[in-house]
């Protein structure tokens, strides 16, 4: 058994020590707002927060999370109060919405580490792919968000 905090929630689960933390999250805690993508760590679509650090879930092998607490997408907020949340409905961002969840956990890392990010910061730490090309909206988000604040180091 391997035991998770998710969340801010405990977790024990009976899962290979190799298997990748997207299917732990999805498969066997039923937390499917991480989504899988490209399966090797280039899309972000399975962005999640290990100690509040962006991290590619699906080649995270489950075993390296040890004591780490993990936050997903339901655990960002408990009613989508983020800052970085609220931006992205009030600009409309997601086209299909497929790669938000984890462009909008890189945002909110982000802006934990640099709550003023440049566009030259933004596109260095933006490196999720949005194949409907919703980029430009995703830096108008991410800059609406860091106006408004409120998102704690």
């Amino acid at each position: 058994m391997i035991s998770l905090t998710i969340n801010q929630q405990a977790y024990q689960v009976d899962a290979d020590p190799d298997m990748p933390l997207l299917w732990v999250l999805r498969d066997l805690i039923g937390l499917t707002g991480t989504k899988y993508g490209c399966g090797v760590a280039q899309c972000g679509a399975c962005t999640v927060h290990i100690n509040g650090n962006p991290v590619r879930s699906c080649l995270y092998p489950v075993s390296a999370v040890g004591n780490a607490k993990i936050t997903t997408i339901e655990g960002l907020s408990k009613n989508g109060e983020h800052p970085v949340q609220q931006a992205w409905e009030e600009l409309d961002v997601a086209q299909c919405g497929y790669c938000q969840s984890g462009q909008i956990m890189a945002a909110a890392a982000l802006l934990k580490r640099n709550p003023k990010p440049t566009d030259a910061d933004i596109d260095a730490a933006m490196s999720n792919i949005c194949r409907c090309g919703t980029q430009v909206r995703i830096r108008r988000a991410i800059h609406s968000a860091a106006q408004k604040g409120g998102i704690k180091k």
